[in-house]
């Protein structure tokens, strides 16, 4: 039933949205050039591998996240405009509109095994982290939002979470991680003792910060 819901609702969407996709990809071409895409490879669904791809918001080359960041680039991850070609991920059946956000395949051998569960749903465009917290939560506070996601998700649980998207996307919050121009590269478990999303929460729906 979600894959269905998720193929209606991406497909409605993607015909919806499409003058805004090709304003974004035009402005996209004058501000910062081509490729107007960014690509990379994500583990989804138990660990498979597939081509996330999303609007550009850096420019290529080895410098810091911060000097390759443009205003155009900060406007999109802002508004969260530059995750709209996901739903072409969604269209495909790699991801889902909601459930644990896709990450970089070479992070795979860096988690610990319940961690690792949380590929065993569809990763989504948008999740339970991402409405509390994004980008602002440690990466265990994620991780553990993550799981509570794998464990409790539902029809109902989902809509809750489309519609915190929308509130969090007008907040623009948790957008980057303090300190840093987008967020610091995941490196392994941290140390037990690290605070976690439940030590912080007693509330049905978690508050890490």
């Amino acid at each position: 039933m979600k894959r269905i819901l998720d193929f209606v609702f991406a497909t409605v969407l993607l015909l919806a949205l499409l003058p805004l996709l090709l304003t974004v990809a035009v402005l996209q071409l004058c501000f910062m050039g081509r490729p107007v895409f960014f690509r990379q490879a994500r583990a989804g669904l138990d660990e498979k591998p597939f081509e996330l791809i999303k609007f550009r918001s850096m420019q290529p080359g080895g410098f810091a996240d911060a000097d390759r960041l443009t205003k155009w680039g900060s406007f999109l991850r802002s508004t969260s405009l530059d995750e709209l070609p996901e739903l072409w991920n969604v269209l495909r059946g790699e991801m889902s509109l909601v459930g644990p956000r896709p990450l970089p395949v070479h992070y795979l051998p860096r988690y610990s095994p319940e961690q690792g569960k949380r590929h065993t749903v569809r990763p989504g465009i948008t999740g339970w982290a991402q409405v509390n917290g994004r980008n602002a939560l440690t990466w265990e506070a994620q991780f553990e939002a993550d799981l509570w996601y794998v464990r409790n998700h539902s029809l109902k649980l989902d809509l809750k979470i489309l519609l915190l998207t929308v509130i969090r996307v007008i907040q623009r919050e948790g957008i980057c991680e303090e300190g840093s121009a987008t967020r610091s590269e995941f490196m392994g478990s941290a140390p037990k003792n690290e605070p976690t999303l439940s030590s912080k929460s007693t509330s049905d729906v978690p508050n890490p910060k």
